[in-house]
């Protein structure tokens, strides 16, 4: 299982107590310097099944430095993904990925129904 998170952030590190709690392996890459890539993010979003939007860092300070509310709209799907892979900090996270499974953001009980 892949675990994508920036070290720094509260909500990231919530998750991986939560892996390690539950005694589940990961390896860990922080997205800040191994982003994910266009290619990545295309195969985890049709996994998932979410809309692209999902994977959108909204809060950031990226996100909002760049006027993405009101420009991603306007943009083809190839587009968004090709920003989202110039910069990790414009991704959502954590990221979890195994297999088919890919979880956006970490709320626990999404977490534990889809996990343990």
């Amino acid at each position: 299982m892949l675990f994508i998170c920036y070290p720094k952030c509260g909500t990231c590190q919530k998750a991986e107590k939560f892996l390690q709690a539950n005694k589940l392996d990961y390896t860990k890459r922080d997205i800040k310097t191994a982003n994910p890539s266009a290619g990545e993010l295309r195969s985890w979003q049709q996994a998932s099944g979410l809309p692209l939007k999902k994977f959108f860092n909204t809060s950031g300070l990226q996100y909002k430095v760049l006027g993405l509310k009101d420009k991603l709209p306007a943009m083809t799907e190839d587009e968004q993904l090709a920003l989202l892979a110039t910069d990790g900090m414009l991704v959502k996270r954590p990221l979890l990925v195994e297999g088919s499974v890919v979880l956006v953001g970490f709320k626990e009980a999404d977490w534990a129904e889809k996990l343990l």
